[in-house]
């Protein structure tokens, strides 16, 4: 099966198969998912020029961040910041909280009716490791898997091919 897909759900959904297999709950692991596809999305704009950073605005941004301890989550080599509440652990996006259920809106209709095929395919190839081992080669995998894109800004949010078999084939040859 072979599904149309720009990158960002599908690494959105892998990272939180990746937190499920550490041993978040399903609810956490979206939202970290969600906060690696943004950090990556933000660190990949930067290195195209799209997005820059601005020092003056995190500087004033500074001041409002809740006094709350926050901690750091790595996750296909990026460090999630994470916050308790009381309803578990929830990541965060430009300082606010990430929602689960806003995640599997996003979710949904990217991956149409293939969510649980997908899903299911992540589950499988996360599982051939020990969590620590699918938590530390976890970007690499996605880089064997991902839709292929143009190279550069025209492949910005272009959809690619996302092949089933080939996760599940990763999966057996590991």
């Amino acid at each position: 099966m072979v599904i149309k897909v720009n990158r960002a759900p599908v690494m959105t959904l892998w990272a939180a198969v990746v937190a499920e297999r550490l041993g978040f709950d399903q609810d956490e692991a979206l939202t970290i998912g969600q906060a690696v596809a943004g950090l990556n999305a933000y660190a990949k704009g930067v290195r195209l020029g799209i997005c820059t950073p601005e020092p003056e605005s995190v500087k004033e941004e500074r001041g409002k961040l809740p006094p709350e301890k926050v901690l750091h989550v790595d996750v296909l080599h990026r460090a999630v910041p994470m916050v308790r509440m009381e309803h578990g652990l929830r990541a965060l996006e430009k300082d606010k909280q990430v929602s689960p259920s806003s995640v599997r809106r996003y979710l949904e209709p990217r991956f149409g009716g293939a969510l649980p095929d997908v899903k299911a395919a992540m589950e499988q190839l996360a599982a051939a490791f020990p969590p620590e081992e699918s938590r530390q080669r976890g970007h690499e995998l996605y880089e064997n898997f991902r839709p292929v894109v143009p190279a550069g800004v025209r492949g910005w949010g272009a959809p690619g091919d996302l092949d089933l078999e080939k996760i599940r084939g990763l999966a057996r040859t590991k």
